[in-house]
């Protein structure tokens, strides 16, 4: 099972860099960086976790800009997005700087994915609440258009281009692993129509996420997938041993822990714990 750590990161928090250059030294397999372009003040969407929608949420930076700073400061690091609100991104803009990212850190990128759940930010993107999940599975459609065609083209309900040239092309073939976020039912069954592995939460307010693996593997049987054509990573796992054993034990492929968004006196010893945690497996 390999292991990441995610950030919101902001101003006041570490940078890019040292954190991926931190991360790197003590065995960590990934970095993500999660997304939002700005939160409104209507506030209308409740926060999914419940209570009030935390600080860091209107603080954090892009994270294409995050993760290729923290990919030039780093060798083996994979860095990923966790997650990209594809509904809320013009499709070949958002193809063109995941092929840039992963062509400049020579192949490292993670690609997740999410179609989000704040309306709000979503209407000022001109995103319609009621089919932004159609239109991020058009999104990504076209963008493994333009990734792996010379002349790719797209004709979508919500998408459309006619023929064009793009590049650069990913380094990794046939592009970066797409990992489809998003709870159960309907995130796993997203990550099985178009998707290179699930990326849920570890825990909602209904379910842990260990509970619901058993059907996540039924639906892929009945689809035809082995369960290791789309493996699962996920996010904000908790930081207790056994716990960790209980994801492997699962079969669980990735787990990521959540770091406070803070600097380095408060993140690094954070950081040394999980390693040593995880050296001990």
């Amino acid at each position: 099972m390999l292991f990441g750590a995610a950030m919101f990161c902001t101003d006041y928090s570490m940078t890019p860099v040292a954190l991926a250059q931190a991360l790197e030294e003590r065995g960590f397999e990934s970095l993500w960086f999660p997304e939002h372009s700005h939160i409104p003040l209507s506030r209308g969407s409740a926060f999914p976790q419940g209570g009030d929608l935390p600080k860091r949420y209107y603080d954090v930076i892009d994270p294409f800009v995050g993760l290729a700073m923290a990919a030039a400061a780093t060798r083996t690091l994979k860095v990923a997005t966790g997650i990209c609100l594809v509904a809320q991104r013009d499709p070949i803009q958002t193809a063109k700087r995941v092929a840039s990212l992963d062509l400049l850190s020579n192949g490292r990128f993670l690609f997740g994915i999410g179609s989000g759940w704040n309306a709000e930010e979503m209407a000022d993107h001109g995103t319609d609440f009621k089919t932004r999940n159609k239109l991020m599975r058009e999104r990504i459609e076209a963008m493994k258009a333009i990734w792996t065609q010379t002349k790719p083209e797209y004709k979508g309900d919500l998408v459309q281009f006619p023929p064009m040239m793009a590049w650069p092309k990913p380094v990794q073939k046939p592009h970066p692993p797409v990992l489809v976020g998003g709870a159960f039912p309907y995130g796993a069954r997203r990550a099985i129509r178009y998707g290179d592995g699930w990326l849920p939460h570890a825990k909602r307010p209904q379910y842990h996420i260990l509970d619901k693996l058993p059907e996540y593997h039924a639906m892929l049987k009945e689809a035809g997938r082995a369960p290791d054509s789309l493996p699962v990573t996920v996010s904000g796992a908790e930081q207790e041993t056994d716990m960790i054993k209980r994801y492997r034990d699962a079969g669980v492929a990735r787990i990521y822990f959540n770091l406070p968004p803070a600097k380095a006196d408060e993140v690094l010893p954070i950081i040394d714990r999980l390693a040593e945690m995880i050296r001990r497996q």
